[in-house]
C-alpha cells in the first residue's frame, strides 16, 4: 500500500484525483444543458402541448359525431353545412345559435378587442411604445392572414379562391341572374357572399372551414401574447421561457437575452405577476373559441374540411411567432410576446 503520508506520493494522488474529477462526469453538464435546449425553429414544449390540443379536440369531435345515435340520425345539409333546424341535434348543432350569431361571426373582432385590451392593461407589454408597436405589428400580421383567407385576396378570399379550384361553383336556381345592367350567370359568381346574395350556394368544391381558421388562429394568437407574458412574470406556476433565439453572430441564447435590449423591463411586483383584467377577459375569448371549435368538429364541416382548415391556421402561425427566433432581422422588426 502506498505511503500517503509522504509528501511525493500525496502529490500523485492530488494530480490523480484532479484528472479524474475534470474527465469526470463534471464536463458533460453543459453539454447535456445545451443538448436539452429548444431548438428555435421548432416550438417549445409547452407550444407543443397547446398545438396538440386542437388535433385532439377536432378529433374527439369528429368521433363523437359518428358513435352518437343522436348526431349521426340527424339530417344535415353539406352544402348548406348546417343541420335541419328543428331536428338538430343540439342547440350548437344550429347556426343560429347565440355564440355563434354573437361571437363566432364576430370572432376577429373579439380576439382584437382582447388582445388592446390585455396590451393597454398590463404592466409587461405596455411597459414601452417599442413592446406597444411590436406587438401590434404581430397583430397586423395575423389580422392580414385572417383577412386574406376569409375577406379578401387581390379578389377573391383564399377560401373562395380554393373552392372555386376544386370544381366549386354557385347554384342557382335559375340559370342566369340580371346584376346591374347585365345578366350574370352562376358560374360567373366567385364568392360565397356574392352567391347568397344571388339566393344560390356554393356547390361541389372543397370548403375549408372558416370556422376552424378562425377559432384556431384567434385562439394561438391570443395564448402567445397572454400566455409568454405570464410564463415570464411567474404568473403559470412551474413554467419557464423555454423559447431560444439565434443572435447575429450565429450564437443560440435564451429568450430572455432580448429582453435586455428593450426599454421599460419589468418589476418583480405583484401587479405584473396577475393578468389583470385584459388577461382575464383574453382567457374567455380563449376558452369560447376552444368551445366553439369543439362545437363545429361535432356538428359542422367533413373531417378534410376540418383538418384544411386546421393546417391554414398553421400556417399563418409559424412566421409570426416561430420564424423570428431564427432570424434576427425578423425579430427585430416583429419581436417576442412577453419581451
Amino acid at each position: 500500500m502506498a505511503d500517503t503520508n509522504n509528501p511525493s506520493v500525496r502529490s500523485r494522488f492530488n494530480k490523480m484525483a484532479a484528472t479524474t474529477t475534470s474527465d469526470g462526469p463534471e464536463p458533460s453538464t453543459p453539454r447535456s444543458t445545451t443538448a436539452a435546449r429548444n431548438p428555435p425553429q421548432l416550438p417549445t414544449s409547452l407550444e407543443t402541448l397547446a398545438l396538440i390540443l386542437y388535433p385532439t379536440v377536432l378529433a374527439f369531435g369528429t368521433l363523437f359525431s359518428v358513435l352518437s345515435p343522436q348526431t349521426r340520425a340527424a339530417p344535415y345539409d353539406s352544402t348548406g353545412q348546417s343541420h335541419v333546424q328543428n331536428l338538430a341535434p343540439s342547440y350548437f348543432a344550429r347556426k343560429d345559435n347565440l355564440l355563434n350569431v354573437l361571437f363566432v361571426k364576430r370572432g376577429w373582432a373579439w380576439i382584437t378587442v382582447a388582445f388592446f385590451a390585455f396590451v393597454a392593461t398590463h404592466p409587461v407589454p405596455a411597459a414601452s411604445t417599442a413592446r406597444r408597436a411590436r406587438a401590434a405589428l404581430r397583430w397586423a400580421a395575423v389580422t392580414g392572414w385572417w383577412f386574406l383567407v376569409t375577406q379578401w385576396c387581390f379578389g377573391p378570399a383564399l377560401i373562395d379562391r380554393g373552392f372555386r379550384l376544386t370544381g366549386g361553383q354557385c347554384a342557382v336556381a335559375e340559370s342566369n341572374v340580371v346584376q346591374g345592367d347585365k345578366d350574370v350567370g352562376a358560374r360567373d359568381f366567385v364568392t360565397a357572399v356574392a352567391c347568397k346574395a344571388a339566393g344560390g350556394r356554393w356547390s361541389g368544391g372543397h370548403d375549408i372551414s372558416g370556422h376552424v381558421f378562425l377559432l384556431v388562429l384567434g385562439s394561438w394568437f391570443l395564448l402567445q401574447e397572454v400566455g409568454w407574458v405570464a410564463v415570464r412574470v411567474g404568473a403559470l406556476a412551474g413554467r419557464h421561457d423555454e423559447r431560444t433565439v439565434i443572435m447575429g453572430d450565429g450564437a443560440v441564447k435564451g429568450a430572455g437575452v432580448e429582453a435586455e435590449k428593450m426599454e421599460g423591463r419589468e418589476e418583480n411586483t405583484t401587479e405584473h405577476r396577475t393578468l389583470g383584467l385584459g388577461g382575464r377577459f383574453a382567457l374567455i375569448v380563449i376558452g369560447l373559441c376552444l368551445w366553439m371549435l369543439l362545437m363545429t368538429a361535432i356538428y359542422f364541416h367533413t373531417w378534410f374540411e376540418k383538418f384544411t382548415g386546421l393546417m391554414t391556421a398553421f400556417v399563418g402561425i409559424y412566421p409570426v411567432y416561430i420564424l423570428p427566433r431564427w432570424i434576427p432581422v425578423l425579430r427585430d422588426i416583429v419581436g417576442l410576446p412577453g419581451i
